[in-house]
């Protein structure tokens, strides 16, 4: 028996060495399988995940009549050298402006249609369609859009789409590698590789910015496409390219999926983006500083980073918090933010009502303080876009005869007012509005577009200018808050 014990026990202890040899094998077969410094990576998976949830995406502005004011002259080019005859007024003409077409990108983000891609891929469009990587091809409409970011959700009436997978852009490295996938130059379904070169950049283009900024080949045609890792999940939405010939020779900017994955929710939830301010006004530290010494002033403000605080909103969330002119912003609930573009990436996926720890330097001494965020009209409330309900009117465009009457190109006539905000100013039937808030109304969609946005303002006012039956000329001021 102790023969056979000695023999088991050999047995067992070469079994043991060669587990252990085979684990080691992987080990080192893992490693060496690992991206090695200098050798190329395969992103062919990520190709392959990615290019069936990008599509082509065609835009058409359909043509339309407009009518447009020339000065008028009798005489038409007849030479008038000592101008005896003057300038007769303007005169009214028709012109027709040409049909307009563009392409660009998108990327299914759920498997019932839903498609995010630029606002400027789809804004004024009169029809879309969506072609997808197998050619099939839908008709899409606009749920929402927001021009502060530049990004529009849209959707086509689909079942069991491929959706893309989003990843956490924040997660995200400089240097680690991207594809950017898109439709550039009529090249439907392409890729190109490079890598991430910067994060949280600002170009000034937009009014909320914190792009991702890659050397992968972006050109026209690639914006509202995907920007995505080596993993072929989405980080950020293909919206611009800085170059100075217009083509890719420079670099591309990607709106991260930190601001993406807010602006859908909220236009799903809300239909419209729900901004939290903190009521300020400034910029980086370092340009501030170097602003200084080109005036010759030394500045010593406790750091060389964060956000230096120009000015204080009086009823913002930043003067609860005892900010004042001159302070300096270094961190939001504790993340640390050394320029604009990342402190409006993180207050960019806040809303209203939320609380948020705000750290800054006050005289050389760091505070931190709790406050609660408000929104552009200085409450806690969500903001909801209002409709022409909200006006308690009827409308419709004026007759030419009307035009003849009162010597006018174009207006609204109100036909009917109930109860609401036309009431409560004082308009009543058979007022023509011109203009809303300086825009000029012509047709229905011009007086909603302006309700929309006033009732998301820090000014939900509507300042309307227009004509009685009378020929009396008459301003309103109409307030549109619920």
């Amino acid at each position: 028996m102790k023969k056979y014990s000695k023999y088991l026990l050999a047995g067992l202890c070469i079994v043991a060495l060669a587990f252990s040899a085979g684990s080691f094998i992987r080990v080192n077969a893992a490693s060496s399988a690992a991206p090695v410094a200098g050798q190329p990576v395969d992103l062919t998976y990520a190709a392959d995940k990615a290019l069936p949830a990008v599509v082509h995406i065609k835009y058409v502005q359909n043509s339309k009549t407009k009518v447009v004011e020339v000065e008028s002259n009798p005489f038409g080019d007849f030479f008038d050298p000592f101008g005896f005859f003057g300038n007769q007024g303007p005169s009214q003409r028709k012109v027709q402006t040409p049909k307009k077409t563009a392409t660009g990108s998108g990327v299914i983000i759920s498997s019932d249609g839903y498609i995010v891609t630029n606002n400027h891929v789809v804004d004024g469009a009169d029809e879309l369609t969506v072609t997808l990587n197998d050619n099939r091809e839908f008709s899409a409409r606009i749920i929402g859009t927001d021009k502060t970011t530049d990004l529009a959700l849209i959707k086509i009436d689909g079942k069991s789409l491929p959706a893309i997978t989003i990843a956490n852009s924040d997660d995200l490295k400089v240097g680690e590698w991207v594809l950017a996938v898109g439709n550039p130059l009529g090249l439907n379904n392409t890729v190109t590789a490079g890598i991430v070169s910067a994060k949280a950049r600002s170009l000034g283009a937009n009014g909320v910015e914190s792009f991702i900024q890659t050397d992968a080949a972006i050109n026209q045609g690639n914006s509202g496409g995907a920007l995505v890792n080596a993993r072929g999940e989405l980080v950020g939405i293909n919206a611009m390219l800085t170059s100075p010939t217009g083509s890719n020779i420079g670099y591309g900017f990607a709106i991260p999926t930190t601001i993406v994955n807010k602006v859908v929710a909220d236009i799903k939830e809300y239909g419209t983006v729900q901004r939290a301010l903190l009521g300020i006004l400034g910029g980086d530290v370092h340009n501030f500083i170097d602003a200084q010494k080109e005036e010759g002033k030394e500045v010593d403000l406790g750091t060389n980073e964060g956000i230096y605080v120009e000015k204080v909103d009086e009823d913002g969330a930043a003067a609860d918090a005892g900010l004042e002119k001159g302070d300096v912003i270094t961190a939001i609930d504790g993340k640390k933010v050394t320029k604009m573009a990342e402190m409006q990436e993180i207050m960019y996926n806040k809303r209203p009502g939320e609380k948020v720890t705000i750290t800054f330097i006050h005289d050389k001494k760091e505070k931190s303080q709790t406050v609660v965020l408000k929104n552009a009209q200085g409450n806690t409330k969500v903001v909801k876009q209002a409709d022409l309900d909200v006006l308690g009117g009827n409308f419709r465009p004026i007759s030419e005869d009307q035009k003849k009457q009162l010597g006018i190109n174009y207006g609204l006539e109100v036909l009917k007012v109930n109860n609401g905000a036309l009431k409560n100013a004082g308009i009543s039937k058979g007022f023509i509005i011109q203009q809303v808030n300086d825009e000029p109304m012509k047709k229905l969609e011009d007086l909603q577009e302006a309700v929309k946005a006033a009732s998301t303002s820090k000014n939900p006012v509507l300042f309307i200018m227009g004509i009685w039956p009378t020929g009396k000329r008459q301003p309103f001021a109409v307030e549109i808050t619920e």
